[in-house]
């Protein structure tokens, strides 16, 4: 069976989260990937003597269930690890996706008030996301709860902002939640998320 392999990222020193913390997160995600691959392990053996176990389906319907939690957690993930590779680097002001955002937000710092305030404001463990609905050619903001309630069907998520305690509180206390969304914007590499914009109208 082909296996999801575990990607490695070149994170720079971050403003507000430490190289510990860092690590500790990408260990969250390597649990990802190893789980994703296991619950499609064990799919397969218990779909091998489904016939001689009752519990059998059963336990596969839950298999499948917690697999789509694990594998958006680690697609999750490696969306957000990769904005930080390369370095804080400002959104363009001539960039096709600034342009989008103003158009529909009526300006870039409308996006941002907004989209800091979902992050914070919104209660529970989750990730703050701009997606692009291809469909109808607009951005949307939402947030989805863990890993995988409230993703939106056929949207491709441009940024997304990992809002679980295990990704600030070390170097943030609870309290720090806002200024690690703060400091997540003064370490993002706007060029991947412009990048990934672009790959959805090519």
């Amino acid at each position: 069976m082909k296996k999801f392999e575990e990607q490695k990222f070149n994170i720079p020193a971050l403003k507000g989260l430490s190289a510990k913390s860092v690590e500790e997160h990408l260990k969250l995600y390597s649990g990802y990937v190893k789980n994703t691959n296991l619950i499609l392990e064990k799919i397969t053996q218990y779909e091998s003597y489904i016939k001689e176990d009752a519990f059998a389906p059963y336990v596969i319907g839950e298999l499948k269930r917690r697999f789509s939690f694990e594998y958006n957690g680690m697609r999750n993930h490696e969306v957000y690890f990769s904005f930080f590779e390369g370095g804080s680097t400002p959104l363009s002001e001539e960039s096709a996706l600034r342009k989008t955002i103003e158009t529909e937000m009526g300006s870039f710092e409308n996006f941002l008030t907004a989209f800091k305030n979902l992050a914070t404001i919104t209660r529970g463990i989750g990730w703050a996301v701009l997606w692009y609905d291809n469909k109808n050619d607009r951005l949307i903001t939402s947030w989805v709860d863990e890993q995988h309630l409230g993703q939106l069907n056929n949207a491709i998520p441009l940024l997304m902002l990992d809002m679980w305690e295990h990704s600030y509180v070390y170097d943030y206390q609870p309290s720090g939640k806002k200024q690690y969304v703060e400091d997540f914007f003064e370490n993002l590499n706007w060029e991947i998320v412009e990048k990934r914009y672009k790959e959805t109208n090519s």
